[in-house]
């Protein structure tokens, strides 16, 4: 019979095989800033070869970006070899990964968004994605909402279309809701 490994016992055996790169990681405070290369781009999240870091023995860098702390534009992109800096916010002991986000040093559109928009005005937008529920409409930059399929016009917008839409913002929950527009 085999002898089961707890995961506690894992990391401990990562931390002794690769001190150096568990002493950088560990070093590491919520909030700094990090900057490096864009390693490897994967439907999951985007890796970084970190400017002062070790290299990774398994990844492509010692960073790691989920996709929605990309950019707060949803369509944003970053390509291996880009240069770019993101806010640390916590060491992944089971990846041994540093966790950044580089949306957290971007401007945040949904405050300046609704300081210029009032709950129930009409605004045109652009269909960005059709999806089973509804379309996804741009409204503002960086600014995308639902607009429900019982809503949609007959026949529904495809993406690249204009449509009209009234927006309701709320901003403790940080969310646009759609409903559709007169025009």
């Amino acid at each position: 019979m085999s002898e089961r490994v707890s995961p506690h016992e894992q990391w401990q055996e990562m931390v002794r095989e690769y001190p150096e790169l568990h002493a950088f990681l560990d070093g590491l405070r919520p909030g700094q800033v990090l900057s490096g290369t864009v390693a490897a781009v994967e439907r999951f999240g985007v890796f970084v070869a970190l400017d002062d870091g070790p290299p990774h023995p398994f990844f492509p860098g010692v960073g790691f970006v989920t996709i929605p702390e990309v950019s707060w534009h949803h369509d944003a992109v970053v390509e291996v070899g880009q240069r770019v800096r993101g806010r640390f916010f916590i060491y992944d002991t089971w990846h041994m990964e540093a966790r950044l986000s580089l949306k957290a040093l971007q401007p945040d559109p949904l405050p300046v968004f609704a300081d210029a928009v009032t709950s129930g005005q009409e605004l045109p937008g652009v269909v960005t994605e059709v999806v089973p529920i509804g379309v996804f409409v741009r409204v503002g930059d960086g600014i995308e909402g639902l607009l429900h399929e019982k809503d949609l016009p007959s026949p529904p917008p495809q993406v690249g279309d204009q449509v009209a839409v009234v927006v309701h913002v709320d901003r403790e929950r940080r969310r646009v809701t759609l409903t559709s527009g007169g025009g």
